[in-house]
């Protein structure tokens, strides 16, 4: 087999040819999500994307014989070097991701390409597939690959694991998507839970106001910004990152699907859940023309879903090791859980992505009887 030819992007046509590349290599998989287009697009595009105010990336097409045959991206987060190392970034560590080839071959030359480009910019180290920021699609799809992904999440290969640990790269940390049938009440003990904080006067449980989205949205990114400092991977969300999310998820925000918890009139914790769009936008092939557009449209009046997804969830720090706060938690969760049912039609809700040390959260998953239906590797290797 000829190698391949591994060059930067240089043009617009060339972004467009790095969108397309998964549409070949998936077409034969049913369980991938072709995205739209212009999103994908949106992401790698440094004037539609907010993230790269504190990043910058190259991204490589891999060609031989005239066809694409693999892509990557290399990125550096300034802000992710400014991280605590014992936290997964850090100073010298870059990150790669958008990670796809036709063969071995070619997929350890671009992970090689990418390498090359980090250490040119100084970085020591390595972390990957991080596609592009660690608030998108991080890590590899290691189990579950017999069943879509939800909104946000990613898809892959199985050969892939083979081909990026056979590049010398090693697991850091496991992510994991926990799968519930909603239409099951709690176990006894958690509702048992949930009727202690109604009666508590000090508890309060309301829905998002979306007519004031951006208010709304200040309180959610304060707590999650304190709830999530500690965590492994944690990047402060930036206000151009905050404006493009909600441009992009604003139409699929719904007041009874996203709950705030106040404990005695303080906002403490908040709990974020989404239809999953991805059922939408699977049949339009990436396209929203000719058709598609009028087709989302009319979904996006009033969804009607199987699986609903908590991409976000979080509890100020100084609660995080009180019975406070998971009661919050199994509160902000039945609300929406019947929600969903009721209104939407859903059967099923996907919690994560969570981190493989979160404790808390993996037992408040557990204890309503979840179960791991995804792992996603992050994978990472000194250059």
């Amino acid at each position: 087999m000829t190698p391949a030819t591994i060059r930067p992007i240089t043009s617009k046509a060339d972004r467009k040819a790095f969108v397309a590349l998964p549409f070949r290599l998936y077409a034969d998989d049913p369980n991938w999500v072709p995205p739209l287009k212009n999103e994908a697009l949106g992401l790698i595009t440094p004037e539609k994307n907010g993230w790269f105010s504190h990043a910058k990336a190259q991204l490589f097409l891999a060609e031989r014989d005239g066809r694409v045959v693999g892509r990557i991206s290399a990125h550096i987060d300034t802000l992710a070097l400014t991280m605590p190392a014992d936290q997964g970034f850090g100073p010298g560590v870059g990150q790669w991701g958008l990670f796809d080839a036709e063969d071995a071959a070619t997929g350890a030359a671009l992970i090689e390409t990418a390498e090359h480009w980090l250490r040119d910019q100084g970085m020591t180290r390595a972390l990957g597939p991080i596609s592009m920021s660690i608030w998108e699609e991080p890590g590899l799809l290691v189990d579950g690959y017999d069943h879509p992904p939800t909104i946000m999440m990613g898809h892959a290969k199985p050969e892939y694991r083979g081909w990026i640990e056979g590049a010398g790269y090693s697991c850091v940390k496991e992510l994991f998507t926990y799968d519930l049938d909603i239409t099951k009440e709690f176990p006894p003990i958690v509702r048992r839970i949930i009727q202690s904080g109604e009666r508590n006067p000090r508890i309060r449980i309301r829905e998002v106001d979306k007519s004031k989205f951006e208010e709304e949205a200040a309180i959610i990114l304060d707590i999650l910004n304190d709830a999530w400092s500690d965590n492994w991977g944690f990047v402060p969300l930036t206000p151009p990152e905050i404006k493009d999310v909600g441009v992009k998820l604003k139409p699929i925000v719904f007041n009874d699907l996203i709950r705030i918890a106040e404990v005695d009139g303080r906002p403490v914790a908040f709990m974020i859940t989404l239809p999953d769009l991805n059922e939408a936008i699977a049949p339009l092939k990436g396209n929203l023309l000719p058709f598609g557009w009028a087709k989302l449209l009319l979904w996006l009046r009033r969804p009607k879903v199987k699986t609903m997804r908590v991409p976000l969830m979080g509890v100020v720090k100084e609660l995080q090791s009180s019975r406070m706060a998971s009661q919050l938690a199994f509160m902000m969760i039945e609300y929406i859980r019947r929600a969903s049912v009721a209104r939407y039609g859903a059967t099923r809700g996907e919690i994560g992505w969570i981190l493989d040390d979160n404790q808390g959260m993996r037992s408040i998953a557990e204890t309503i009887d979840c179960t791991i239906n995804k792992t996603y590797n992050v994978y990472g290797k000194d250059l």
